[in-house]
């Protein structure tokens, strides 16, 4: 088993149990995947793009993405409909607690003046939205090999009914969010 399923188990669940006053386990949030979106929208002039978007996203989370196509054509943006414009990864069950702790622990202690993670970034339904602003924040990535930056979003979606639990879920997996200073 992973580490952060561990601490889920062993530690996050009798915490939110305590914290929240739940009598049922199934109502407890849990993470239920996280999808890792990296958007390539130059791809529409150069298609070689496509597949070196890929190729990174492939190597940051260990399985293989899907393209995402454009739903519909937009002229000024030189776009047809059907055209590869993305790829994207939804990760789950190991996969995802070994790619969230790598994020926890790895990735975001490497991005340049990091002060912590925005709370703002939560639907309302606890769910959480992260941008990442380049690709080699992830150790995994070849720095040499990398020709331009490229960000990407990662979402992370619980059970939770509100940001009050979701937030608090992912405070006590590690999760290393900023004070709020309004």
């Amino acid at each position: 088993m992973s580490r952060k399923r561990d601490q889920y188990l062993g530690e996050v669940v009798p915490a939110l149990k305590k914290e929240f006053g739940y009598t049922n386990v199934m109502a407890i949030p849990k993470l239920v995947k996280v999808v890792v979106n990296m958007g390539l929208g130059e791809a529409t002039a150069n298609s070689k793009l496509i597949e070196l978007g890929t190729t990174e996203l492939m190597q940051i989370t260990g399985q293989r993405p899907v393209t995402t196509r454009a739903k519909k054509s937009i002229a000024q943006f030189k776009l047809r409909q059907g055209q590869p414009i993305g790829s994207k990864v939804t990760l789950r069950g190991e996969r995802m607690f070994d790619f969230f702790d790598r994020l926890i622990s790895v990735a975001l202690p490497r991005v340049r003046d990091f002060r912590g993670i925005s709370p703002r970034g939560f639907d309302g339904r606890g769910n959480f939205t992260l941008g990442l602003r380049d690709q080699l924040v992830f150790p995994e990535i070849d720095y040499s090999r990398v020709d331009k930056e490229r960000g990407m979003n990662v979402s992370i979606i619980t059970t939770a009914k509100t940001d009050e639990e979701g937030r608090r879920l992912l405070q006590l997996l590690g999760m290393p969010f900023r004070a709020t200073t309004s």
